[in-house]
């Protein structure tokens, strides 16, 4: 098979919704390994900021194609609707409605489902790709595949840890129908400077009114909700080990110099992981390979932001989850790839 250059790749928006022109994927297929993984985004911004969008993937992306070691099959980076940002009012008697930014959970959740079932329905990738999420995008990749979030079915939360969830009503419901079921779920998650539980956030800058702010004006002001949509807040049934029955491998890179979400949630989401990790995971049986979990933290380098509008720090990031991945079984070595000597992966 020839190597496709990286060059002659054609990028492309795509829209996946009707209701809001921020309903965009930036979509990249590659030729140059069919066997190989699609790498999707999910930016950041706090659920509101709308100077950060799929975009702000575009210098890691073009970095991770630069890398002829690395299999991807495709790119994709996902916009979704945002939430209101005081810094950046709007008019709602001018503003078109499909312009209007006025999302509440769970919109920017459906929206990312309602992307991942739309790329899956165009390249049928599978299993076979690595959702990537930086700051509130990665909530939104673990709320992808969380038993309690999957499908919207948030439930009232007492707050113990033997809480299954039986017996609970509902906390949040879903108007207008739901997007389109996600037939497969990814291989490999990996949350950069992620959020993952937000009382957590909130009690750690209780002085900084604007991490209370940004909350609510993504879920409103119940925090039994805020709990009940936290990835490290729901265990078993109700968090990743429950929902995200197929995964292999988490990455969680952090960098202890990011100003604005502290290590703590590194912490916090280590320890909600180990029920899921010890668990072997539910494969095909024609998978040719162990059932083994891995959770890998990554430091980083450099502020909050920085990683991604630099891109070499994100790129890292995906770079050592494909290093985990040959290292598992589970993706090809560079030198069963085709193409040129492939440069040597990153890990630290």
């Amino acid at each position: 098979m020839v190597s496709q250059q990286p060059s002659q790749a054609e990028t492309k928006t795509v829209t996946y919704g009707r209701s809001h022109s921020l309903q965009t994927i930036s979509v990249t297929p590659l030729d140059t390994h069919r066997d190989g993984y699609w790498v999707i985004y999910i930016h950041g911004g706090a659920w509101r900021d709308p100077t950060i969008t799929s975009e702000s993937f575009d210098k890691t992306a073009k970095i991770l194609r630069s890398n002829p070691g690395l299999p991807i099959s495709g790119i994709a980076s996902i916009s979704y609707r945002l939430s209101a940002h005081p810094n950046h009012p709007e008019n709602e008697r001018t503003t078109p409605v499909t312009d209007y930014r006025n999302a509440k959970h769970p919109d920017h959740i459906r929206d990312v489902e309602a992307a991942l079932a739309f790329l899956q329905n165009t390249y049928a990738f599978g299993p076979r790709y690595i959702l990537v999420g930086h700051s509130c995008g990665a909530t939104l990749a673990f709320q992808a595949v969380m038993g309690a979030v999957a499908d919207h079915r948030e439930l009232a939360f007492s707050g113990g840890a033997g809480d299954d969830g039986k017996g609970a009503e509902q906390v949040s419901m879903s108007p207008g129908p739901l997007p389109p079921k996600l037939s497969a779920q990814p291989v490999a998650i990996v949350g950069v400077a992620g959020i993952y539980d937000l009382r957590r956030l909130q009690d750690t800058h209780r002085d900084i009114s604007a991490y209370r702010e940004f909350i609510e004006g993504a879920f409103g002001p119940d925090v039994m909700l805020w709990d009940g949509v936290s990835p490290a807040q729901m265990i078993g049934s109700r968090g990743v080990e429950g929902g995200w029955k197929n995964g292999r491998l988490v990455v969680l890179a952090h960098s202890k110099n990011d100003g604005l979400v502290d290590w703590g949630q590194v912490d916090e989401m280590r320890e909600a992981l180990r029920g899921w990790e010890e668990a072997q995971a539910e494969i095909p049986l024609r998978e040719l390979s162990s059932r083994d979990r891995r959770v890998q933290i990554l430091p980083l380098e450099g502020p909050h932001d920085d990683v991604w509008i630099h891109g070499d720090e994100l790129a890292r990031a995906v770079e050592y989850a494909f290093i985990e991945l040959q290292q598992m079984g589970l993706a090809p070595e560079p030198e069963a790839m085709s193409g040129s000597s492939p440069r040597r992966l990153r890990s630290h």
